[in-house]
C-alpha cells in the first residue's frame, strides 16, 4: 500500500505583489480626503476578544504576529485622528514558544520550509525566550487574548500564573494581567477607554470544531463553570457575556465596534484533507475487501433480523448501505471513520461498531493528513490508520456534528447583532467577509486575490484557523469601514499589500 498523505501542492505560494504604480481614481479621491474621527473618539482604544485580537497566526503569537493584529492596524489609523499610544503585550521574540518556571509550554509557531525540497510546515526551531511566570507591567491597549471564550473576559484569576500548569488560568493573559485575580474587562476597563473594539465569541463554537466534534454541545447548560475546552457554549451565556462587557463599555461612555463570529466550519483546517485520501494497489484492495467482509456480512444480516424492542429491523437497508465498506484498487478511497450517531449494534454483535467510511460532506481536520496512514501498533504493519483503524471521533466533523456547530454559530451571531443594535454600536459582518474570502476572494490594487486557499490562497497562516497579516488587514478595512459609516469618520483603508501572505523561509 502507498503511504498516504503527499502534501496538496503549494504552487504560486505566495500572492505577493507591490504596491500599484498607477492608483485609480478612488484612490487618489482618498489621499485627498482629510482624516477626521467624525463623532467619535479615538483617543484611547481599547481592543477586546481572543487569539483573533491578539493577532495569532501560524499556531502561536509571535512579535510579529501581534505587530499585525488588526487592532494594531486600526490603531495606527485612529493616531492620524486623534488616537494616543497603542500599548501591547508583546511576546519576547518570533518563534511563538514560552516556558513556565524554565520548562517548555506552549509550542512554537509553524514555518514553510523549502530547506529540504517538501513544502510540508514545520516547526521553528529553539525555544522561545517568553517565560509566563515573569509577568509584564503596566497596562495593554490590546487585551486580546488566545483560548479565551466569551464568559472568560469577565472570570476572576483568569490570569494568575499559580493557575497555569493546572489549566486554571490562561498562560497569555497571566503575562499581563494586572493582579492574580484581575479580569480582562476589569483591565481593560481600568484604562477608561474612549473606544473599544470586542470580537470575541468564536471560541465557543471553534474548541468544538477544530477537535472533530468530540466536546459537548452545552446548549441549553448556563453551568459554564463545568464546560470543557472541546464544549460549545450555551447561547445564553455567551450572549450574558458579551452583554455584560457592553454595559461595561456604556457606563465608562465608550463608544465602539463589534463583530459576529465567521464560520468556523468553512476555515482551510476543515477543508484542506479530502475525504477519499487513501490510493490502493489491487492486492491491498482486496485485502481489505476481505477484511471488512465479516463486518459488511452482519450489516446485511441485521436488515432482516427484527428488534424485539422496536419490532423493527435492527437497522435498516439505508444504514445498512452508508456503513458498508468497500475499496477500489487504483482510485483515491474513503477513509474508515467512527460516527457515534450511527445505531448502536454492538449489543447484538460487538463486531458491529460505529463504523463507515467517509463522505464528500465528512471534512476531516488538517492533522489528519499527517496521521492517516500511519500505523496504530507499530509492531504491526496492518494498523494502518483511517484504513484498518477506523478514525475516531476527533479527526472528522461529520454532518451532525456540523449541524451542531452551525446551529450555536447563528445562534451566537443572531445575539450579537442584537447587542450591536442595542447599544448603537458600529456592526462588522465578519461572517459576510470571511464567506467572501472563500466563495471568491479579495482583489487587490496589484491585480493579485486573496483567498481561503490553504498555503497558497493569502489569506490563512499555516494553522488554517487563523488569518494571515495579510488577512488580518482586509479584516481590519472591514472595522475601517464599520466605524467609518457609523460614526462618519474619514479613517483610511489598509493596503493588505503592505503585509505578508505567509512567513516562509
Amino acid at each position: 500500500m502507498k503511504k498516504y498523505f503527499a502534501l496538496l501542492p503549494l504552487v504560486g505560494l505566495l500572492l505577493v505583489g507591490c504596491d500599484d504604480d498607477d492608483p485609480t481614481t478612488d484612490d487618489m479621491q482618498m489621499d485627498t480626503v482629510p482624516v477626521t474621527s467624525g463623532s467619535a473618539d479615538f483617543s484611547t482604544y481599547v481592543a477586546l476578544g481572543n487569539s483573533l485580537t491578539a493577532g495569532f497566526s501560524d499556531n502561536a503569537l509571535f512579535r510579529m504576529g501581534q505587530e499585525a493584529s488588526f487592532p494594531n492596524m486600526l490603531a495606527s489609523n485612529f493616531a492620524l485622528a486623534g488616537g494616543g499610544n497603542f500599548e501591547i503585550p508583546f511576546m519576547a521574540d518570533d518563534l511563538g514558544g514560552a516556558t513556565l518556571d524554565g520548562d517548555p509550554f506552549l509550542g512554537n509557531r509553524f514555518i514553510l520550509s523549502f530547506a529540504t525540497g517538501d513544502p510540508t510546515p514545520v516547526m521553528l526551531e529553539g525555544m522561545g525566550a517568553t517565560e509566563i511566570s515573569q509577568t509584564l507591567s503596566g497596562s495593554f491597549n490590546n487585551m486580546g487574548v488566545p483560548g479565551a471564550k466569551s464568559y472568560h473576559l469577565l472570570a476572576p484569576g483568569y490570569g494568575n500564573v499559580a493557575g497555569v500548569a493546572a489549566g486554571l488560568a490562561n498562560p497569555y493573559f497571566a503575562r499581563f494581567a494586572s493582579s492574580p485575580e484581575a479580569t480582562i474587562l476589569g483591565d481593560a476597563a481600568a484604562q477608561n477607554p474612549t473606544f473599544f473594539s470586542l470580537w470575541v465569541g468564536n471560541n465557543d463554537v471553534l474548541g468544538y470544531v477544530v477537535a472533530g466534534g468530540a466536546g459537548v454541545d452545552r446548549t441549553g447548560d448556563p453551568n459554564f463553570a463545568m464546560y470543557g475546552g472541546s464544549d460549545i457554549s450555551d447561547p445564553n451565556v455567551v450572549a450574558g457575556a458579551i452583554d455584560a462587557i457592553l454595559q461595561q463599555m456604556e457606563a465608562l461612555g465608550a463608544q465602539g465596534v463589534i463583530a459576529n463570529l465567521p464560520d468556523v466550519t468553512s476555515i482551510p483546517f476543515l477543508t484542506t484533507v479530502p475525504y477519499n485520501p487513501v490510493p490502493l494497489d489491487p492486492a491491498t484492495a482486496d485485502l481489505l475487501n476481505a477484511a471488512y467482509a465479516a463486518y459488511n456480512g452482519g450489516l446485511a444480516q441485521l436488515t432482516q433480523v427484527i428488534n424485539p424492542l422496536t419490532n423493527e429491523p435492527f437497522i435498516s437497508v439505508e444504514e445498512a448501505t452508508r456503513r458498508t465498506i468497500s475499496f477500489e484498487a487504483g482510485a483515491t478511497n474513503a477513509v474508515v471513520l467512527i460516527d457515534e450517531d450511527l445505531t448502536d449494534l454492538t449489543a447484538v454483535n460487538p463486531a458491529l461498531i460505529n463504523m463507515r467510511q467517509s463522505t464528500p460532506e465528512d471534512l476531516l481536520v488538517l492533522p489528519s493528513r499527517t496521521f492517516i496512514g500511519t500505523l496504530a501498533n507499530p509492531a504491526d504493519p496492518t494498523s494502518i490508520n483511517g484504513v484498518a483503524v477506523p478514525l475516531s471521533d476527533e479527526w472528522v466533523l461529520t454532518p451532525e456534528e456540523q449541524v451542531a456547530a452551525n446551529t450555536a454559530l447563528n445562534a451566537f451571531n443572531q445575539l450579537i447583532e442584537g447587542l450591536a443594535q442595542q447599544y448603537d454600536l458600529a456592526f462588522v459582518d465578519a461572517n459576510a467577509l470571511l464567506t467572501e474570502l472563500r466563495d471568491s476572494g479579495f482583489r487587490l490594487a496589484d491585480g493579485s486575490v486573496v483567498t481561503a486557499a490553504f498555503g497558497t490562497g493569502g489569506g490563512f497562516s499555516l494553522d488554517g484557523v487563523h488569518p494571515s497579516p495579510r488577512g488580518y488587514a482586509i479584516i481590519a478595512n472591514a472595522f475601517i469601514n464599520a466605524i467609518n459609516t457609523k460614526y462618519e469618520s474619514t479613517l483610511p483603508l489598509v493596503d493588505p499589500l503592505d503585509f505578508t501572505g505567509l512567513y516562509i523561509n
